[in-house]
């Protein structure tokens, strides 16, 4: 039996096809492509691309998050500036009451007679609970703060606003057209007017403000505050400077219905 023999001493392999002598040979680019795709990946391969997915994720979702729950994104330079003068005159009031304390205990724990020196304490811890509930008169330094509104264009929140400018920036005792701001005074707008605790009053509004000068003036005149606001509405403000403030409106003192000391 007669065999053709190959020139190049190749013979097919058993059970491999033969090349087929009219199709064109691969490209290198085709060859690379082939080898590429599909990509033979392992296992451990594709565990640490999933953990890397889940590490990209979490951190994109927590800048994004730390983004927007941000309260400073977005607020212009003058009320940062705001907010940093209150945080350093709000920082300062503190480290001046601790001190006062501090200087108290040392007095309680100095003094020969401490039942005395306990009792002048007491004395004016009284006092001064009473000035900051409005049950007592009171006086000192601080500012007079008065708006005019001739287009009537002053509404209650505007004057809250600027009592709570007041108060952040170290205000002790308000009264505003004889009526005394505590700590549970509301504004609302009524027929004709604001009232203030049901009370009301009308313009000019004025206040009587005891407290540091030099902390309550710059905090009503601060870029976008209480005075630039004021005034976009047409309303007209002064604020001057006194050594000597007045705040004698009253309040009646109330009993409280249902709390009573934890001491009793």
């Amino acid at each position: 039996m007669n065999t053709e023999e190959n020139p190049q001493g190749d013979h097919p392999q058993q059970g491999q096809e033969a090349p087929d002598p009219q199709e064109p040979a691969a490209t290198g680019r085709q060859r690379l492509i082939a080898g590429l795709w599909p990509p033979r990946v392992t296992r451990a391969q594709l565990i640490v691309a999933l953990l890397l997915f889940v590490l990209g994720l979490g951190l994109a979702i927590q800048v994004r998050s730390t983004s927007d729950d941000s309260a400073l994104r977005g607020a212009r330079q003058e009320d940062l500036v705001r907010i940093l003068d209150e945080l350093d005159g709000r920082t300062q009031r503190l480290e001046d009451e601790k001190q006062q304390l501090d200087d108290q205990r040392t007095e309680l724990e100095t003094s020969s007679d401490q039942a005395e020196e306990a009792r002048k304490q007491t004395l004016e811890k009284e006092r001064q609970l009473g000035v900051l509930a409005g049950t007592v008169a009171a006086q000192g330094p601080g500012i007079k703060l008065t708006i005019s509104d001739p287009t009537s264009a002053v509404e209650a929140d505007m004057l809250l606003d600027a009592i709570q400018e007041l108060r952040a920036a170290g205000a002790e005792a308000i009264e505003i057209n004889d009526v005394r701001v505590v700590a549970n005074t509301y504004f609302s707008d009524g027929d004709g007017g604001i009232r203030v605790d049901k009370q009301k009053i009308g313009a000019p509004y004025r206040f009587e403000v005891i407290g540091k000068p030099q902390d309550l003036e710059p905090a009503l005149n601060i870029p976008g505050g209480v005075v630039q606001t004021l005034e976009k509405e047409q309303a007209t403000v002064t604020v001057t400077r006194a050594e000597k403030v007045v705040v004698d409106a009253l309040r009646p003192a109330k009993r409280p219905d249902y709390a009573r000391s934890s001491s009793q």
